[in-house]
């Protein structure tokens, strides 16, 4: 049985990775600094501070791969539309860009990963949320699609 400083703990875990929104590397390093400072003296907050960064590391890996898929494809068609213009000279407008024509495979993959970044970033929100819920009520909550990276 978790005591209330124990749930607490284990929920400001949880919490404290939001950090991110006011401090650069909050969300590692609060989170970090919580878990070490407790982790020898409960096995609550030990599995709680392994959770809350095992997850933190795992949405910058993905959101590093969608954001390295995502900036090369955008880019490289951005830059072949500006060729194109270059080369024809006359002014264009955006319905003429946008069209079925320019759109490519590669246009269409960064905008999945680039959708893929947007939604990961949604999800991480609403689920360190639900996670400290689930701390705070003494509960285990393994986050989902989590690297365990500290085990």
């Amino acid at each position: 049985m978790e005591t209330s400083n124990e749930k607490s703990i284990g929920s400001l875990i949880h919490l404290s990775t939001l950090s991110q929104y006011i401090i650069p590397l909050g969300n590692y390093i609060i989170p970090l600094v919580l878990w070490s400072s407790k982790k020898d003296k409960s096995a609550f907050v030990d599995f709680n501070g392994k959770q809350a960064l095992n997850f933190q590391l795992s949405m910058l890996l993905y959101s590093l791969i969608a954001i390295i898929i995502a900036v090369p494809t955008c880019l490289f068609w951005f830059i072949t539309l500006i060729e194109k213009l270059e080369i024809n000279g006359h002014h264009v407008t955006v319905k003429e860009i946008i069209t079925t024509q320019n759109i490519t495979g590669m246009v269409i993959l960064g905008l999945v990963a680039l959708t893929i970044a947007l939604f990961l970033k949604l999800s991480e929100f609403f689920l360190i949320i639900y996670a400290s819920f689930k701390s705070a009520n003494g509960e285990y909550y393994n986050y989902p699609l989590t690297i365990k990276f500290i085990k």
